[in-house]
């Protein structure tokens, strides 16, 4: 009953209701009491060494940075999250370092985008996501130039989302154009912000 206790006082002491097995077995709490609560249905198994209390609202931005804590939310995803698309992304995207493989990403209802480690840590910030817990995804600067970069991106989404930016009193052209340089789309940045400023 004791390695209930301390399970049930950690979830208490997580604001979403996650618990980790490394939490628990550093508690000093064998594993298998975690399994015994999955099968009461007192916890459900998110993901490998992953499990949320059975009553909390699911937040999957949350949970799966949780999974894949090299995925940082970008792109179109970014942009929803940041409120410069009204348009809530069918899938989330996450982009990780070259080289980073979970066997279980390609199973998830994710889109992957990979980046060389150079261009992987730069204009990441920390928000909250829309249940309240803490997630990572890149600032806006950098979105914008993710989106014009590839292919993927509805360009109404793009073309809405520069001219948000164009309009807004936050806007930090200086990083955006540095940005910009650095991931090899400073003509098409430069071109959107000519017509637009």
């Amino acid at each position: 009953m004791q390695a209930k206790d301390t399970i049930n006082l950690l979830l208490e002491n997580s604001p979403s209701g996650t618990i980790t097995a490394k939490q628990v077995t550093e508690c000093g709490v064998h594993r298998s009491v975690l399994q015994e609560l999955v099968e009461t249905g007192d916890l459900y198994r998110y993901g490998r060494g992953l499990y949320i209390r059975s009553d909390t609202w699911e937040d999957d931005f949350y949970l799966l940075q949780c999974k894949y804590g090299r995925g940082i939310y970008s792109h179109d995803t970014s942009l929803y999250l940041l409120g410069y698309s009204d348009r809530t992304p069918a899938k989330y995207t996450m982009t990780f370092p070259k080289g980073y493989n979970a066997p279980s990403l390609k199973q998830e209802s994710i889109i992957i985008r990979r980046v060389i480690p150079d261009n992987y840590s730069f204009g990441i910030i920390e928000i909250k996501s829309p249940s309240g817990n803490p997630i990572m995804i890149y600032d806006l600067e950098r979105t914008l130039c993710d989106i014009v970069r590839g292919s993927g991106s509805d360009i109404q989404v793009v073309n809405e989302a520069m001219k948000r930016y164009a309009a807004s009193k936050e806007k930090n052209i200086h990083k955006l154009m540095k940005y910009a340089e650095q991931l090899r789309v400073g003509p098409k940045i430069l071109r959107y912000m000519e017509v637009l400023l």
